[in-house]
């Protein structure tokens, strides 16, 4: 089985004059004068990215809706040739601006849950300071799904800015959550076949604890950590000029030892040509700053044999 993740950068469906379009892959550079017209090149090559992957199953954060969902499948992911994604999933989350994470795979999921109305108390947490016990735990959604053998946890944790120090327990709250849920559906979670895919948002300074630190290593695995440390980025801010690794993939320690030679494979040939780090090929048409599919690089990685999925026909 074949498992991806990618941050879309604002996928958002528009409806005007001219009909529908989603928008490109920005941010603050919403307001430029060429941004309308770069929109659709940059949604082409997100699509020529997702293409690359060959995956199974995809995890994606930054999705208005499904409507959104659905046009860029049909729209952009088919005309790449591709086999369509016959199960496609987003449900509503708590992001005010509508952006919330989704499911493309062509095998049929056994179970989805949505976990977007999880209060801090249902799983017996507290919430940070400042913030009311109802306030629900996550900003976006954690959305759980059980597909052949595997029980994938989908993220897209609270950003650090603006204000990073009011972000850090926000995010540890997610964190503490997301181990919580595990552990409640395993007795024995480090046994049991799990991994969660996505954002995770967290800057990985080394002077200070990591806000995610309840599902880092010993409870799970990195494995991007099996990739050499300059091979491990998966981002870059055109604003600071900075490089990260906010997208991971934590794997169980009963996945990870089932599989010691599955590493993750880092998709950056759709980023910007001012990610100057990535030296390796860039799509045709990808612009300095834009077009670009993201400003994420998407990850996947195949584990043989699990699960032996069967392709739902389109």
């Amino acid at each position: 089985m074949r498992i991806a993740s990618f941050n879309l950068q604002n996928l958002r469906l528009r409806h005007g004059a001219g009909g529908p379009r989603l928008d490109g892959a920005r941010d603050r550079d919403t307001g430029e004068s060429a941004a309308p017209r770069l929109d659709h090149r940059d949604r082409e090559l997100t699509a020529r990215v997702i293409a690359a992957l060959d995956a199974d199953v995809i995890a994606l954060q930054e999705v208005f809706d499904r409507a959104t969902l659905e046009l860029f499948h049909d729209t952009y992911l088919l005309p790449t040739g591709i086999a369509a994604y016959t199960h496609r999933i987003c449900l509503p989350g708590n992001d005010g601006r509508g952006l919330d994470l989704a499911l493309l795979s062509r095998v049929r999921p056994a179970d989805i849950r949505s976990h977007a109305k999880l209060r801090p108390g249902d799983l017996g947490l507290t919430a940070p300071a400042g913030h009311a016990a109802e306030t629900p735990v996550f900003r976006r959604d954690c959305l759980v799904v059980d597909i052949g053998a595997l029980m994938l946890v989908i993220v897209h944790f609270k950003a650090p800015y603006p204000d990073a120090a009011a972000a850090w327990p926000v995010r540890h709250l997610e964190a503490l959550a997301v181990r919580r849920l595990i552990e409640r559906r395993f007795d024995d979670p480090a046994r049991g076949l799990w991994m969660i895919l996505g954002d995770l948002n967290d800057p990985a300074r080394q002077t200070e604890q990591r806000a995610v630190s309840p599902v880092l290593p010993p409870f799970s695995v990195s494995l991007l950590d099996r990739l050499p440390g300059q091979e491990r980025w998966t981002y870059y801010d055109a604003w600071s000029g900075g490089y990260g690794r906010p997208d991971d993939m934590l794997a169980s320690p009963a996945l990870a030892a089932a599989f010691p030679e599955s590493r993750p494979d880092v998709h950056r040939e759709g980023l910007g040509l001012e990610a100057r780090r990535h030296t390796g090929i860039h799509l045709p048409q990808t612009g300095r700053h834009r077009p670009h599919a993201s400003d994420h690089a998407a990850l996947v990685i195949e584990f043989p044999g699990l699960g032996a999925p069967t392709h739902d026909r389109a």
